[in-house]
Formats: structure tokens, C-alpha cells, sequence
């Protein structure tokens, strides 16, 4: 139904109307009539908006042109408005044929010339897609609140002087302690000295602007210590400005642990449980980068008879023996030098020595550990060690000539007759 007043209202005399006629907005003019508004004035824009004709719509009030509700929805704003102040309400409407949209209403007095309050006028604007992303907006907000309120890992949210200013039920339940005796305290208030110690470098670099993690064994659970980790992140407001940090806490115990069995598989060989050789080559660059004051000798051991052992009693016999041997070798020396498996059945050892004498008899000591364990081992009797040995600085600096220079070694006393231990300066 198309409704255009036009014509009619194209005859006006009165300037204001037309005024009013141009303004692209519905515009009506209210008295009250007993106890309700009734329409005595409406512009063009405010008929097509109603739906309806200025003759249907003069004369009447509210609640024979919209129902009850809509008086309902206006009448508290038409009184204040009557006293004198401008007031706005929103309601939905359904009277325009559609769906049913979200409207806003300004409501304000229309004063005669001795400032008395004669009528109102109220001005409609269409807010429906506000309203709808607002609505959007709240239900996405409680959505969220929902999750982070009953998420099971422990959120927090401190501002810039370490007051909390949010606590899930998860950090409440996990520190003992309710969102009353948290919220608006310092941190590490609440949470004590010793622990504020060590997460507050974390907090700092958080409120610098730096996303990061702090991962640690955690003892005080009712299930057993479990390791933990605790993400900061910081807040940061349109202007890129560090507000607050957002922490929060999960258990990652499993993947720690895993972690943890895959890291000691890099480092420590599968079978012998003896240090890797990537793990051996590691020290041997370490130790020969600081050899100038710390002297170190690299003895490179090789089985002599292992292949006969494996012919005659089976492998499993030749990995005992090199289990027992890996075990014996380590308890030659000392805990804080390294006993490495380099492959099959040679072995590497990295100690500290203090000069060629030093290493001369450690070496000897190695060789008799190998005779010692070999007698212990089934079949294994006849099993005896060749040994080369260097020294850094005094033979080498470079660990992969150092390496070099041991492995020569090692042949050197295989081809003197095996069971022995041979210095590389010897063998040259």
C-alpha cells in the first residue's frame, strides 16, 4: 500500500509544516487526552513510516493507532517529557507490515509563549541493526563469560600495579580462595612472597608488551606434583599501550614428561644407556673450547674379540657386555666426566686430566675396568680393549682433530697387539 499526502499537504501555509515535511525523520505532535497521548499533528515521512494516511492517523491516540503495548512502552517517557525534559525509549514495533524492528523515540515538550507545557513532539528513528549487534554483542559477551568463568584451567586478569581484576572459578578453586578475598588485592598479596618471586619477571616482561610462558613442577596438588605451564599475555589497547596481562594455567604434565623421555633418548643411546654420540660430540666442542685452562683427554675405546662373543653366544651376550661395560666405564671416573657410546662397540670417554701423565694412568685404569667387566660377562673372557687417547690442548684444540688423533691412537694399539692403550704423540 503506497500512501503520499502530497498533494493535500503541498497547500500548507505554514512554513514550519513544510519545514517539518522535509525532515527526512517521523515527526508527531501529542496532547494528552485523559490519560493517554493522542496524534494532533504529523508530518509526511511519519505516514509513511505508520503505513498509514495523515487522516488515519489525527485524532487518535496511541493506543488505538499502535495497541496497548505501545502505550505501555511510551507513557513513562511522555510524562517525564510533559514536565518538561527530553527523553528518549526504545520499543519494537510490528504495525509497518514487516518483521518487527527496533525503534528509538525522542520525546520532548513544545512549550506556548508563557513556557508552559501545551504538548510534545517525538521524533522516530529506525535502530534495528544496532539493536540486533548489540544483542549479538551481549550474547556473544555472556557466551564468553560462560566459558571463562567454567573453563578448567585457572584465567586471570592483572592490571598494571598487580591488582586482580578477574578470577575464574578454576584459579579460585585452584589457589583456595574465593573471588572476594582476590579481586582488587595485589597478586602477589594474595599469592604470597615466595611464589610473586618467581612469576613476577613474567608479569614484567608481559607488561612490557612480550607474550610468555613459565613452565614448573608443581607439588602442592591433591593429585601429586604435575607440571604446569602459565601463558602472560598482555593486554594492549587500540593505541598498542600494555593495559593489563591476561595469564592463564594448564596442565602439561603428559607432554612434559614426554618431552622429557624424548630429550633423554637424544642424549642417552638406547641400549647401553651411555651418552649419545651427537651427545658426546656436544661436550667434546664444549670442552675443548675451554681446554686452555680446563686440560681434557678423549680416550677412544675399542672391543677387541667382540665379534667372536656375538659368533659364538649370540648378540644378546654382546649387548650384556656392552650394558656391564657402558656401567664400568662410568664408574672409572668420575661423575662429572663423559662415558659415550660412539657406535657398535666403541665407546668414547671425556675427562679432565691434568698433563700426558695424568691421562696415561687413567687410560691404563680404563683398560683394566674393560678386562674387569669382560671376565664378569658370560663368554665374554676373552673380550680385551684397544685404547687411543689425545689431549687438549696439548695434542689438539679442535674437537674433530682430537677425535682424529684418538682414533688413530685406537688402531695404532690394535696393530701393536690389542689390549693396550696407545697416546697419540706414540703413535705418530
Amino acid at each position: 500500500m503506497k500512501l503520499d499526502d502530497t498533494p493535500a499537504r503541498a497547500l500548507s501555509a505554514d512554513p514550519a509544516e513544510r519545514l517539518v515535511d522535509a525532515i527526512d525523520l517521523p515527526i508527531g505532535r501529542w496532547v494528552m487526552s485523559g490519560d493517554e497521548a493522542r496524534l494532533l499533528f504529523c508530518n509526511l515521512p511519519y505516514t509513511r513510516w505508520a503505513c498509514r494516511s495523515s487522516s488515519e492517523l489525527v485524532g487518535r491516540t496511541l493506543t488505538e493507532l499502535y495497541g496497548p503495548s505501545a502505550w505501555a512502552a511510551a507513557k513513562d517517557a511522555f510524562a517525564v517529557a510533559f514536565t518538561g525534559k527530553a527523553v528518549y525509549y526504545e520499543r519494537r514495533i510490528t504495525h509497518q507490515g514487516a518483521a518487527a524492528r527496533w525503534v528509538r523515540v525522542q520525546v520532548f515538550p513544545d512549550r506556548n509563549a508563557d513556557g508552559e507545557v501545551e504538548a510534545v513532539y517525538t521524533i522516530g528513528w529506525d535502530i534495528h541493526q544496532d539493536v540486533m549487534e548489540r544483542e549479538q554483542l551481549l550474547a556473544a559477551r555472556l557466551r564468553l563469560d560462560r566459558f571463562t568463568e567454567h573453563i578448567p584451567y585457572p584465567l586471570t586478569y592483572v592490571d598494571r600495579e598487580y591488582k586482580l581484576r578477574f578470577v575464574n572459578l578454576a584459579y579460585q578453586e585452584a589457589v583456595g580462595m574465593t573471588a572476594a578475598e582476590l579481586l582488587g588485592h595485589p597478586i602477589g598479596e594474595v599469592r604470597g612472597a615466595a611464589r610473586w618471586a618467581q612469576h613476577q619477571p613474567y608479569f614484567d616482561r608481559a607488561l612490557a608488551g612480550e607474550a610468555v610462558q613459565y613452565t614448573r613442577l608443581v607439588s602442592n596438588l591433591p593429585q601429586g606434583a604435575r607440571w604446569m605451564r602459565t601463558s602472560y599475555v598482555p593486554d594492549l589497547d587500540d593505541q598498542g599501550q600494555v593495559q593489563g596481562v591476561y595469564t592463564v594455567t594448564i596442565d602439561v604434565h603428559e607432554l612434559t614428561e614426554a618431552q622429557q623421555r624424548l630429550a633423554l633418548r637424544a642424549e642417552r643411546d638406547a641400549l647401553t644407556e651411555a651418552l649419545s654420540r651427537r651427545t658426546m660430540m656436544e661436550r667434546l666442542d664444549a670442552a675443548a673450547a675451554i681446554s686452555a685452562s680446563h686440560p681434557v683427554a678423549l680416550f677412544f675405546i675399542d672391543l677387541d674379540g667382540f665379534k667372536a662373543l656375538n659368533d659364538a653366544h649370540g648378540h644378546a651376550a654382546g649387548d650384556a657386555l656392552l650394558v656391564a661395560l657402558a656401567q664400568a666405564l662410568q664408574q672409572a671416573v668420575r661423575a662429572d666426566d663423559a662415558v659415550g657410546r660412539f657406535g657398535g662397540d666403541e665407546f668414547l670417554v671425556l675427562a679432565g686430566v691434568r698433563d700426558v701423565d695424568g691421562a696415561a694412568v687413567l687410560a691404563e685404569h680404563l683398560l683394566e675396568a674393560v678386562r674387569a667387566c669382560a671376565a664378569l660377562c658370560p663368554g665374554a673372557v676373552a673380550v680385551s680393549a684397544s685404547i687411543g687417547y689425545a689431549l687438549a690442548p696439548h695434542d689438539a684444540t679442535q674437537p674433530l682433530r682430537l677425535l682424529q688423533l684418538a682414533d688413530s691412537a685406537m688402531y695404532a694399539a690394535k696393530h701393536a697387539g690389542k689390549n693396550r692403550v696407545t697416546h697419540c704423540a706414540a703413535s705418530a
